[in-house]
Protein backbone atom coordinates (compact mmCIF):
# COMPACT_ATOMS: atom_id res chain seq x y z
CA UNK A 1 0.00 0.00 0.00
CA UNK A 2 1.50 3.14 -1.22
CA UNK A 3 1.77 5.80 1.74
CA UNK A 4 -0.04 9.12 0.55
CA UNK A 5 1.10 12.14 2.80
CA UNK A 6 0.27 14.88 0.11
CA UNK A 7 -3.08 15.60 -2.10
CA UNK A 8 -3.25 17.60 -5.20
CA UNK A 9 -6.30 18.82 -6.88
CA UNK A 10 -6.14 19.33 -10.32
CA UNK A 11 -8.71 20.67 -13.08
CA UNK A 12 -7.83 19.93 -16.63
CA UNK A 13 -9.58 22.39 -18.86
CA UNK A 14 -9.45 23.08 -22.47
CA UNK A 15 -11.58 23.48 -25.33
CA UNK A 16 -13.25 20.49 -27.43
CA UNK A 17 -11.43 17.73 -28.71
CA UNK A 18 -7.65 18.70 -27.29
CA UNK A 19 -7.32 15.54 -25.96
CA UNK A 20 -8.31 15.96 -22.27
CA UNK A 21 -10.00 12.65 -21.47
CA UNK A 22 -7.18 10.91 -23.32
CA UNK A 23 -4.34 12.42 -21.28
CA UNK A 24 -6.53 11.66 -18.33
CA UNK A 25 -6.35 7.94 -18.97
CA UNK A 26 -2.67 8.20 -19.99
CA UNK A 27 -1.99 9.35 -16.55
CA UNK A 28 -4.10 6.76 -14.89
CA UNK A 29 -2.94 4.28 -16.33
CA UNK A 30 -6.70 3.07 -17.81
CA UNK A 31 -9.26 3.72 -19.59
CA UNK A 32 -11.23 6.02 -17.29
CA UNK A 33 -13.07 8.52 -19.44
CA UNK A 34 -14.45 8.11 -23.18
CA UNK A 35 -12.51 9.48 -25.95
CA UNK A 36 -13.60 10.60 -29.32
CA UNK A 37 -12.58 12.94 -32.36
CA UNK A 38 -15.65 14.54 -32.28
CA UNK A 39 -16.08 17.50 -29.90
CA UNK A 40 -18.44 17.60 -27.11
CA UNK A 41 -17.35 13.95 -25.99
CA UNK A 42 -17.27 14.55 -22.58
CA UNK A 43 -20.27 15.94 -20.86
CA UNK A 44 -19.99 15.69 -17.14
CA UNK A 45 -16.37 15.88 -14.69
CA UNK A 46 -14.87 12.92 -14.42
CA UNK A 47 -12.38 12.70 -11.39
CA UNK A 48 -8.83 10.22 -12.04
CA UNK A 49 -6.79 9.36 -9.65
CA UNK A 50 -3.39 8.76 -9.90
CA UNK A 51 -1.03 7.86 -6.96
CA UNK A 52 2.35 8.65 -7.24
CA UNK A 53 5.20 8.61 -4.31
CA UNK A 54 3.37 9.94 -1.36
CA UNK A 55 1.21 12.46 -3.68
CA UNK A 56 -2.15 11.50 -4.62
CA UNK A 57 -3.15 13.54 -7.82
CA UNK A 58 -6.67 13.69 -8.63
CA UNK A 59 -7.40 15.01 -11.97
CA UNK A 60 -10.75 16.89 -12.97
CA UNK A 61 -11.14 15.79 -16.56
CA UNK A 62 -13.72 18.52 -17.94
CA UNK A 63 -16.24 18.94 -20.86
CA UNK A 64 -14.27 21.32 -23.69
CA UNK A 65 -15.88 24.79 -23.37
CA UNK A 66 -17.86 25.73 -26.21
CA UNK A 67 -21.31 27.95 -26.70
CA UNK A 68 -24.00 26.01 -24.84
CA UNK A 69 -27.17 25.53 -27.84
CA UNK A 70 -29.07 23.56 -24.73
CA UNK A 71 -30.15 22.79 -21.11
CA UNK A 72 -28.03 19.84 -21.32
CA UNK A 73 -24.87 22.64 -23.12
CA UNK A 74 -25.63 25.48 -20.45
CA UNK A 75 -24.75 22.44 -18.07
CA UNK A 76 -21.72 21.33 -19.50
CA UNK A 77 -20.45 25.01 -19.38
CA UNK A 78 -21.45 25.15 -15.65
CA UNK A 79 -18.88 22.42 -14.85
CA UNK A 80 -16.15 24.17 -16.63
CA UNK A 81 -16.68 27.20 -14.24
CA UNK A 82 -17.64 24.81 -11.15
CA UNK A 83 -14.50 22.93 -11.42
CA UNK A 84 -11.77 25.98 -10.79
CA UNK A 85 -12.95 26.43 -7.59
CA UNK A 86 -11.30 24.85 -4.77
CA UNK A 87 -8.31 22.99 -6.53
CA UNK A 88 -4.76 23.69 -6.03
CA UNK A 89 -3.94 24.44 -10.17
CA UNK A 90 -5.36 24.39 -13.27
CA UNK A 91 -4.16 22.93 -16.22
CA UNK A 92 -4.94 24.38 -19.98
CA UNK A 93 -4.67 22.11 -22.38
CA UNK A 94 -4.20 23.04 -26.06
CA UNK A 95 -3.23 21.89 -29.54
CA UNK A 96 0.40 23.20 -30.86
CA UNK A 97 -1.12 25.64 -32.83
CA UNK A 98 0.22 29.24 -32.85
CA UNK A 99 -2.66 31.36 -32.22
CA UNK A 100 -4.88 31.57 -29.11
CA UNK A 101 -9.02 30.93 -29.48
CA UNK A 102 -11.55 32.39 -27.85
CA UNK A 103 -12.06 29.33 -25.82
CA UNK A 104 -8.69 29.67 -24.59
CA UNK A 105 -8.86 33.46 -23.78
CA UNK A 106 -12.19 33.40 -21.57
CA UNK A 107 -10.55 30.08 -19.95
CA UNK A 108 -7.44 31.92 -18.72
CA UNK A 109 -10.08 34.76 -17.69
CA UNK A 110 -11.85 32.93 -15.35
CA UNK A 111 -8.47 30.90 -13.90
CA UNK A 112 -7.15 34.51 -13.69
CA UNK A 113 -10.32 35.49 -11.67
CA UNK A 114 -9.72 32.54 -9.34
CA UNK A 115 -6.35 33.70 -9.18
CA UNK A 116 -5.47 30.06 -9.68
CA UNK A 117 -1.69 28.48 -10.57
CA UNK A 118 -1.78 27.57 -14.05
CA UNK A 119 0.51 25.21 -16.24
CA UNK A 120 0.28 25.50 -20.00
CA UNK A 121 0.46 21.89 -21.61
CA UNK A 122 0.63 21.69 -25.27
CA UNK A 123 -0.67 18.13 -26.16
CA UNK A 124 -0.34 16.62 -29.40
CA UNK A 125 3.19 17.08 -29.85
CA UNK A 126 3.86 13.76 -31.94
CA UNK A 127 2.19 15.61 -34.43
CA UNK A 128 4.51 18.69 -34.91
CA UNK A 129 7.16 18.24 -37.53
CA UNK A 130 9.72 20.03 -36.76
CA UNK A 131 9.91 20.49 -32.82
CA UNK A 132 11.27 24.13 -33.70
CA UNK A 133 7.45 24.93 -34.16
CA UNK A 134 6.56 24.44 -30.83
CA UNK A 135 8.67 27.77 -30.01
CA UNK A 136 5.42 29.95 -32.16
CA UNK A 137 3.03 27.95 -29.88
CA UNK A 138 4.95 28.63 -26.58
CA UNK A 139 5.72 32.90 -27.91
CA UNK A 140 1.79 33.22 -28.54
CA UNK A 141 0.76 31.92 -25.31
CA UNK A 142 3.39 33.53 -23.01
CA UNK A 143 2.34 36.75 -25.12
CA UNK A 144 -1.12 36.25 -24.23
CA UNK A 145 -0.62 35.24 -20.48
CA UNK A 146 2.58 36.10 -19.11
CA UNK A 147 1.69 34.06 -15.26
CA UNK A 148 2.06 30.73 -16.66
CA UNK A 149 3.91 28.53 -14.02
CA UNK A 150 5.29 26.48 -16.92
CA UNK A 151 4.85 25.26 -20.22
CA UNK A 152 5.45 21.83 -21.06
CA UNK A 153 5.17 20.27 -24.12
CA UNK A 154 3.48 16.34 -24.37
CA UNK A 155 1.89 13.37 -26.09
CA UNK A 156 -1.18 11.91 -24.24
CA UNK A 157 -0.69 9.24 -27.09
CA UNK A 158 3.15 8.19 -26.62
CA UNK A 159 3.18 9.79 -23.28
CA UNK A 160 6.54 11.86 -24.26
CA UNK A 161 6.53 14.59 -21.20
CA UNK A 162 3.64 12.94 -18.95
CA UNK A 163 6.56 12.44 -16.27
CA UNK A 164 7.56 15.67 -16.38
CA UNK A 165 4.06 17.06 -15.97
CA UNK A 166 3.47 15.06 -12.92
CA UNK A 167 6.85 15.81 -11.50
CA UNK A 168 5.43 19.81 -11.97
CA UNK A 169 2.10 19.14 -10.86
CA UNK A 170 3.36 17.70 -7.34
CA UNK A 171 4.59 21.41 -6.34
CA UNK A 172 0.94 22.51 -5.94
CA UNK A 173 0.33 19.01 -3.46
CA UNK A 174 -0.64 20.15 -0.04
CA UNK A 175 -0.10 18.02 3.27
CA UNK A 176 -3.14 15.70 3.79
CA UNK A 177 -4.41 11.98 3.94
CA UNK A 178 -5.63 10.57 0.23
CA UNK A 179 -8.45 11.84 -1.25
CA UNK A 180 -9.40 8.10 -2.54
CA UNK A 181 -8.75 4.51 -0.99
CA UNK A 182 -6.10 2.21 -2.60
CA UNK A 183 -6.85 0.96 -5.89
CA UNK A 184 -9.51 3.51 -6.62
CA UNK A 185 -8.76 5.23 -10.35
CA UNK A 186 -11.95 7.32 -10.73
CA UNK A 187 -14.96 8.56 -8.44
CA UNK A 188 -17.65 7.29 -11.09
CA UNK A 189 -19.60 4.04 -10.26
CA UNK A 190 -18.61 1.26 -12.62
CA UNK A 191 -22.03 0.71 -13.97
CA UNK A 192 -21.34 5.51 -15.18
CA UNK A 193 -18.47 4.37 -16.65
CA UNK A 194 -19.82 1.20 -18.74
CA UNK A 195 -22.70 3.75 -19.58
CA UNK A 196 -20.35 6.14 -21.13
CA UNK A 197 -18.24 3.39 -23.15
CA UNK A 198 -21.69 2.38 -24.30
CA UNK A 199 -21.85 6.04 -25.55
CA UNK A 200 -18.37 6.35 -26.93
CA UNK A 201 -19.39 3.56 -29.41
CA UNK A 202 -22.25 5.39 -30.41
CA UNK A 203 -19.66 7.99 -31.25
CA UNK A 204 -17.98 6.52 -33.49
CA UNK A 205 -20.12 4.33 -35.11
CA UNK A 206 -22.26 7.05 -36.00
CA UNK A 207 -22.33 9.82 -38.12
CA UNK A 208 -23.23 14.11 -37.93
CA UNK A 209 -25.47 15.07 -35.39
CA UNK A 210 -27.27 11.57 -34.24
CA UNK A 211 -24.64 10.54 -31.53
CA UNK A 212 -24.76 13.78 -29.79
CA UNK A 213 -28.24 13.10 -29.47
CA UNK A 214 -28.18 9.88 -27.78
CA UNK A 215 -28.12 9.63 -24.08
CA UNK A 216 -27.06 5.83 -22.09
CA UNK A 217 -28.51 4.34 -19.54
CA UNK A 218 -27.78 1.25 -17.18
CA UNK A 219 -31.14 -0.09 -16.27
CA UNK A 220 -29.69 -3.59 -14.77
CA UNK A 221 -26.13 -4.13 -13.42
CA UNK A 222 -25.55 -6.97 -11.47
CA UNK A 223 -22.72 -9.44 -10.68
CA UNK A 224 -23.02 -13.60 -10.43
CA UNK A 225 -21.58 -15.76 -7.82
CA UNK A 226 -19.45 -16.59 -11.19
CA UNK A 227 -18.12 -13.60 -11.52
CA UNK A 228 -19.82 -12.55 -14.42
CA UNK A 229 -21.59 -9.22 -15.31
CA UNK A 230 -25.46 -8.72 -16.50
CA UNK A 231 -25.60 -5.48 -18.26
CA UNK A 232 -28.70 -4.34 -19.45
CA UNK A 233 -28.36 -1.00 -21.66
CA UNK A 234 -30.79 2.00 -22.78
CA UNK A 235 -29.77 4.09 -25.19
CA UNK A 236 -32.16 7.31 -25.60
CA UNK A 237 -32.28 9.17 -29.00
CA UNK A 238 -34.12 12.38 -29.94
CA UNK A 239 -36.00 10.79 -33.53
CA UNK A 240 -37.74 7.98 -34.76
CA UNK A 241 -35.59 8.30 -37.85
CA UNK A 242 -32.50 8.29 -35.68
CA UNK A 243 -33.57 4.71 -33.93
CA UNK A 244 -34.09 3.27 -37.04
CA UNK A 245 -30.30 4.87 -38.24
CA UNK A 246 -28.85 3.31 -34.64
CA UNK A 247 -30.07 -0.34 -35.07
CA UNK A 248 -29.29 -0.81 -38.68
CA UNK A 249 -30.04 -2.69 -41.25
CA UNK A 250 -31.40 -5.96 -39.57
CA UNK A 251 -30.04 -4.71 -36.23
CA UNK A 252 -26.31 -4.68 -37.70
CA UNK A 253 -25.20 -1.22 -36.53
CA UNK A 254 -26.49 -2.08 -32.64
CA UNK A 255 -24.77 -4.96 -32.72
CA UNK A 256 -21.32 -3.34 -34.00
CA UNK A 257 -21.66 -1.25 -31.42
CA UNK A 258 -22.54 -3.27 -28.46
CA UNK A 259 -19.59 -5.77 -29.49
CA UNK A 260 -17.08 -2.79 -29.18
CA UNK A 261 -18.65 -1.48 -25.98
CA UNK A 262 -18.50 -4.99 -24.39
CA UNK A 263 -15.07 -5.73 -25.04
CA UNK A 264 -13.87 -2.69 -23.63
CA UNK A 265 -16.08 -3.29 -20.34
CA UNK A 266 -15.05 -6.14 -20.42
CA UNK A 267 -11.45 -5.26 -20.35
CA UNK A 268 -12.29 -2.49 -17.51
CA UNK A 269 -14.19 -4.64 -15.28
CA UNK A 270 -11.74 -7.40 -15.91
CA UNK A 271 -14.27 -10.10 -16.06
CA UNK A 272 -16.93 -11.25 -18.72
CA UNK A 273 -20.08 -9.26 -19.30
CA UNK A 274 -22.98 -10.15 -21.03
CA UNK A 275 -24.38 -6.99 -22.43
CA UNK A 276 -28.29 -6.65 -23.89
CA UNK A 277 -29.10 -2.89 -25.50
CA UNK A 278 -32.29 -1.22 -26.51
CA UNK A 279 -32.77 1.66 -28.26
CA UNK A 280 -35.97 4.34 -27.19
CA UNK A 281 -37.08 7.62 -28.83
CA UNK A 282 -36.95 10.54 -26.21
CA UNK A 283 -37.86 13.60 -28.46
CA UNK A 284 -36.03 16.61 -27.06
CA UNK A 285 -34.04 15.07 -24.30
CA UNK A 286 -31.03 17.19 -23.90
CA UNK A 287 -33.93 20.39 -23.12
CA UNK A 288 -35.57 18.18 -20.71
CA UNK A 289 -34.35 19.28 -17.06
CA UNK A 290 -35.98 15.84 -15.30
CA UNK A 291 -34.58 14.08 -17.72
CA UNK A 292 -30.94 15.24 -17.73
CA UNK A 293 -31.49 15.41 -13.67
CA UNK A 294 -31.95 11.88 -14.30
CA UNK A 295 -28.71 11.52 -16.03
CA UNK A 296 -26.80 12.28 -13.20
CA UNK A 297 -26.49 16.18 -14.57
CA UNK A 298 -27.63 18.56 -12.08
CA UNK A 299 -27.55 22.41 -12.54
CA UNK A 300 -26.86 22.69 -8.22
Amino acid sequence: MSNITRTAMITVCGRPNVGKSSLTNALVGEKIAIVSAKPQTTRNRICGVVNRGETQFVLLDTPGLHKPRSRLGDYMVKVVSDSLRSVECALLLVEPVANVGAPEQELLKRIGEENLPVILCINKIDTVEKKDDLLAVIAAYSAAYPAFEAILPVSAKTGEGLAELLSELDKYAANGPRLFPEGMTTDQADSQVCAEMVREKLLRCLDKEIPHGTAVEVTRFSERDSGIIDLDVTIYCEKASHKGIIIGKGGARLKEISTLARQDIERFMGTKVFLQTWVKVKENWRDNPNFIRRQGFTEE
